[in-house]
Formats: C-alpha cells, structure tokens, sequence
C-alpha cells in the first residue's frame, strides 16, 4: 500500500504539477497516520505503544526537527539549484530508478558513519537513546542531524545531475520508507527483506546488541549486503533496543539536554 502511494503521488505532482514541498509534507503526514492505524490493529508489541506523556514529547522532537528541516531545507534547496544542471541528462524513467539508488547509498554511507564517528554519534545517539520502536518516535532526532542527512542526500543527488522531479520521487520513497521500518507493526516481507529495509531489520538497528545491530539501510537491504552489515536471518529479534549504556545520553524526555548534549563534554570516557 505504501508502495503504491509513493507511486500514485509522484505521478500525480509531476502530472498535475503541485508543489513538492506541500505534497511531501501531506504524504508524511499521510503515511504517519496509516502506520500508526496499524500499530492499533496489528502490534508487533503492544508494550511499545507511547502512552500520553511520550506523545507529548515525541510530538514536540516531531515539531522540532520539522521546523529545523524546514530551515535547512531553504540552504540546501538553493545549494542544489546552483548545482543541478539546466537539463537532464538522462530521460525521466532512467532517472528515477537510478536517483533512488543513489540517494539510498548516500544515506547508508551517513548513517553508518554517524555511528562511528564520535561527534556525529552524539547527535544521532539521541535517536538511539529509546527504548521502544514505533512511528511516533521516529521523528525523535536532533534537528541538525537530519538537516545533515538531508543535506548528504539531496547535494549528492544534484551533484551527479539528477533532476527535481527524479529527486520528488526519490523523497517520497525515502519518507514511506523511512516510516514504515520504525512502525511498531507485525508485518514480515520475507525473502524481500534482502532487497528492501523492512520493519524487521530495523528493530535489530536499534538493538543492544552491537554484533546484531547492523542495518543502516532504511530503504534498500542492498547496501547491507554490499557492506557486511546485514545480519538479519527470519525469527531474529532483539531482545531489547536502546543504548548499551543509557546513562551516556540525556533521557529523551528531557528535550533540551538532548539537544544541548552534542557540545556538552563527555562525562566519561566513551561517552
């Protein structure tokens, strides 16, 4: 169904010719909503529902990270129009498949690398500091970690001279993508987690468990496979999601320290 709705609204923007931005913001707001229909009617946990006082600060890390988005969207839309070209190089059909590729991998190589380098972790660490995987929290990040990220994929995809419209189309797989791995949903693909990121393997993401918490694909399984970072097999699940040491983060309800910690000394060696 998601599938299909990245298919339907693309086809519709390009052809009705409708505002990306608007339509990307009514599909994530879309696909939020359809995910989190499902969390209630097939739960993977029913112990990782959010109760209310989680919705309230998960909604505001959710306002915050839209509105730092939104900002830094402005500098890399403007960067991207100085580096895509006038003209296509390549014919729409050919673009998109390969765009998705290439945004794909580009996100893979920084979010891999936001685990292993000691600054970025301690911006995307504040994702990783829940303790429970759901859609809502998805959208639990600091803000300049997904203005990063953003900007890796979008400048990379304007480099190499894809179009706006292949790059459309790319985002709104990405955000359907990027919901459907984090819901809380009892639903498995099968041999198809080999060739896409399902909710399966991003639960071993977020494990504990280091040896098991490869999957830095949220779109494609390709990169995993490609990279020796896949490690899901069918039945594997972890037996808890968080940080392996909690007390290195600021708890997630406490939002300002989350937000503060990347430029705070470590407390500790290792944190």
């Amino acid at each position: 169904m998601l599938l299909l709705a990245v298919v339907s609204a693309a086809t519709a923007t390009l052809l009705e010719h409708w505002d990306p931005g608007h339509v990307v913001a009514f599909f994530q707001l879309g696909t939020i909503g359809y995910l989190w229909i499902l969390e209630r009617l097939i739960p993977y946990r029913t112990d990782w529902h959010p109760d209310g006082r989680e919705i309230r600060y998960y909604g505001l890390y959710f306002l915050l990270t839209m509105v730092g988005g939104a900002l830094g969207q402005l500098v890399v839309s403007a960067m991207v129009t100085r580096l895509a070209p006038p003209h296509p190089v390549l014919p729409l059909r050919m673009e998109i498949p390969l765009a998705l590729l290439t945004g794909s991998l580009a996100k893979y190589l920084f979010h891999r690398w936001s685990h292993h380098h000691p600054w970025l972790w301690r911006l995307h660490g504040v994702h990783h500091s829940l303790d429970k995987v759901n859609v809502t929290n998805n959208g639990v990040n600091h803000l300049l970690d997904v203005f990063l990220g953003q900007a890796t994929v979008q400048l990379a995809l304007a480099a190499l001279g894809f179009s706006p419209e292949s790059v459309l189309c790319a985002t709104l797989f990405v955000v359907a993508q990027g919901y459907f791995v984090h819901a809380n949903i009892d639903v498995r693909i099968g041999w198809l987690n080999h060739v896409l990121a399902g909710p399966e393997q991003h639960r071993l993401h977020h494990s504990t468990v280091l040896a098991e918490a490869g999957h830095y694909g949220a779109d494609f399984a390709i990169w995993d496979h490609a990279f020796g970072s896949f490690t899901w097999r069918p039945g594997r699940t972890p037996a808890a999601v968080g940080l392996q040491d909690p007390a290195a983060f600021p708890p997630t309800g406490d939002v300002l320290a989350s937000l503060l910690h990347p430029w705070r000394p470590a407390t500790r060696p290792g944190t």
